[in-house]
């Protein structure tokens, strides 16, 4: 048993070890992206990850093959932490995207998202100045609206119909209540009565390709749907990681515990 539970932890410390190198040269290949703002939002993240998985892989190995208790005190403590936040991490995840839903616009393929539908938390994230420049840089960057130019000569009766993406819903065209007639894909005009509304959205929109919605806070909103949608994917897969760290823990103090039981049967031996 002493064998087959420090071999486990060897073998699974191993893989990690080769899965780290693998995010820290994802992590370096963000870094070295200086013309995009959005890798370089994602580098540091990804690089901290990749090095506290070699590091915590090392101490695994050393600790098992070499049954050097110490470091395995090391590294169940550190497993230990991780489950952890994995666990706080999870059920902060699952609350803070409890709310916020689309809503559904009679004869429109899309839906529309309004920002104080979702939680408080994420509003004040997005409602950030510098961290809305940011997001805001990543959707020019990555030309979330880019594919309506295909769309620029289909009729209102088409596009309404589009299946469109939450961001493409909320930044790349005005909100349906504001009123705005439909002339192409990339061109909104305010009837001559006037809009239909005075929400702020509506007085943000602009057919500058460069403007279009994204100051409003529905494009806000779009973002918010988005990352709901990624992040209980996330999520749900932290529930899978989770049983796997506590396998791992398990079997890591079944290890610490031969160790022990290793060095006791030395030193008696030893003595007699």
């Amino acid at each position: 048993m002493a064998r087959i539970s420090n071999g486990l932890i060897t073998i699974i410390n191993i893989l990690t070890l080769l899965v780290s190198f693998v995010v820290i040269g994802v992590g370096a290949y963000f870094s070295l992206q200086t013309n995009s703002v959005c890798q370089k939002f994602l580098h540091w993240p990804v690089l901290i990850l990749g090095i506290f998985l070699l590091v915590i892989s090392i101490l695994g190995i050393i600790g098992s093959c070499c049954r050097v208790s110490f470091f395995l005190w090391i590294y169940l403590f550190a497993m230990f932490m991780l489950s952890l936040a994995m666990v706080v991490l999870t059920v902060f995840v699952f609350i803070v995207t409890n709310k916020g839903v689309g809503d559904v616009i009679s004869g429109h393929g899309y839906k529309e998202y309004r920002l104080g539908d979702y939680s408080s938390w994420l509003q004040k994230q997005v409602g950030n100045y510098n961290t809305w420049s940011k997001i805001e840089s990543c959707l020019k960057s990555a030309e979330v609206c880019h594919g309506f130019t295909e769309k620029e000569l289909i009729s209102a009766n088409e596009f309404y119909k589009k299946n469109l993406s939450p961001i493409q819903s909320s930044c790349c065209k005005p909100p349906t209540y504001c009123g705005y007639d439909y002339v192409n894909a990339t061109y909104w005009q305010a009837p001559k009565s006037g809009l239909k509304s005075t929400d702020a959205d509506c007085k943000a929109w602009s057919n500058n390709q460069e403007k279009l919605c994204y100051s409003c806070n529905s494009c806000k909103a779009g973002v918010l749907a988005t990352l709901k949608t990624k992040w209980k994917e996330i999520a749900i897969f932290n529930v899978a990681i989770i049983v796997f760290f506590i396998l791992v823990y398990t079997i890591g103090c079944c290890a610490m515990k031969n160790s022990q039981s290793d060095r006791y049967r030395r030193q008696f031996y030893g003595h007699h």
